[in-house]
């Protein structure tokens, strides 16, 4: 390919790129933004404290609209976690602590600062209002919406059909994530196709109770290694704090359908070149370059050039070559290691002990390259050699 080259921001990208949606329209919201910088805000319910790949895809989105001098706002909820947004949920999610909240938050926060600039963004947190509301003034809220709209959702209608369910919080939660866009009094929300429900309503209560047009900016969900919605509980993420080499590495395994929407969602290359990928794969070619170029890039702009030489060339030696890398650090075992469940959580590279299960049912664990299983530590002891975690994670055993 030909030098690859940055795309120039401006207001027609990030209203394209990577977006899946923007009701009610992407011209009229063009022009509001031409007249004037835009109000937007990005709600996060800081249920978790770790971020991946899949929430980079909306936050690069919000530091695009900061870039370009809108006023962005990142909505902390901590009023409406305690309830807890039935969004891709078959079951009710647990409440969580204000001590919780805000610990994931600045978890949250750390970890979003490769992508976000602070210094650009106002945080806000839903709290400051919820918390003062009276109950009259609560039951007043609820009544901008009826049951029947409400009841509109998908997984609503999936629990009724199997008789899961339907708890009375979580068939208020759109209302209140709804008020949040006229409590801001603004002019766009941004966030996941997932959340396009909830970012609908404040959409029509902006309408209805400040006269005035909101827009919704979708951004399409990011799919995993194994074709599904990237997400921690299916262990088919990748983290934003993952070490360079293995970050590099797992980029390496995602499907070559892939490619072409992470370049689209998860880096700054130009469409023409993209389009040029698109063509060439197309026509047959080895996508492998293309998606060394993807894992280079990503690894880079969240990391560093020097980190990303460094693991692009690390999975040449040890996965493309096969070499055994030098300098592979000693694991030592500990009294509490008696399984090769154990073993393989002690190595740190796991993030669940289900995880680290999937990796041993798939044969990504072995020593000296023999493949390790349950069934052959229960009838030996551990091994003593080289071990080997997944594709690219070497410890010696002595």
């Amino acid at each position: 390919m030909s030098t690859l080259q940055k795309t120039t921001l401006t207001s027609e990208h990030i209203l394209t790129r990577g977006v899946e949606q923007v009701l009610p329209d992407a011209n009229s919201l063009a022009k509001r933004m031409a007249q004037r910088p835009v109000r937007l805000y990005l709600g996060i319910d800081p249920t978790g404290n770790q971020l991946h790949l899949g929430h980079a895809v909306v936050l690069r989105k919000l530091q695009q609209f900061a870039e370009l001098g809108h006023e962005v706002i990142l909505l902390i909820g901590n009023g409406t976690v305690k309830i807890g947004d039935p969004t891709g949920k078959d079951k009710t999610r647990p409440m969580i602590t204000d001590a919780e909240i805000e610990a994931n938050f600045q978890t949250w926060k750390e970890q979003a600062s490769a992508i976000l600039d602070f210094d650009k963004i106002t945080i806000r947190r839903n709290g400051d209002w919820y918390d003062m509301m009276s109950f009259a003034e609560l039951i007043q809220l609820f009544s901008n919406m009826t049951v029947q709209q409400l009841m509109e959702r998908d997984m609503f209608q999936e629990r009724l059909k199997s008789g899961a369910p339907i708890h009375a919080h979580e068939i208020l939660y759109p209302i209140l994530q709804g008020f949040d866009s006229v409590e801001m009094d603004v002019d766009l929300e941004i966030g996941g196709t997932d959340q396009l429900f909830n970012m609908m309503v404040g959409r029509q209560m902006q309408q209805s109770m400040k006269n005035r047009e909101k827009w919704v900016l979708a951004v399409p969900l990011l799919l995993g290694s194994d074709g599904r919605k990237m997400g921690k509980s299916l262990g088919n993420y990748i983290a934003l704090t993952e070490a360079p080499r293995e970050m590099y590495g797992k980029l390496m395994s995602v499907s070559d359908d892939v490619i072409l929407q992470y370049f689209q969602s998860l880096t700054d290359l130009t469409n023409e070149e993209i389009a040029e990928m698109e063509s060439r794969i197309a026509a047959g070619e080895n996508p492998m370059e293309f998606k060394k170029l993807l894992a280079f890039t990503i690894t880079q702009d969240l990391h560093s050039h020097a980190d990303a030489s460094d693991a692009q060339a690390f999975f040449e030696r040890t996965v493309q070559k096969g070499e055994v890398p030098k300098n592979i650090p000693d694991l030592e075992l500990t009294e509490d290691v008696k399984t090769l469940l154990d073993l393989v959580m002690l190595t740190g590279v796991p993030a669940s002990r289900s995880e680290a299960r999937r990796l041993i049912e798939q044969g990504g664990v072995s020593v000296d390259g023999m493949k390790l299983t349950e069934q052959l530590l229960a009838t030996a002891k551990i091994p003593t050699g080289v071990l080997k975690v997944g594709k690219r994670n070497y410890f010696t055993i002595s």
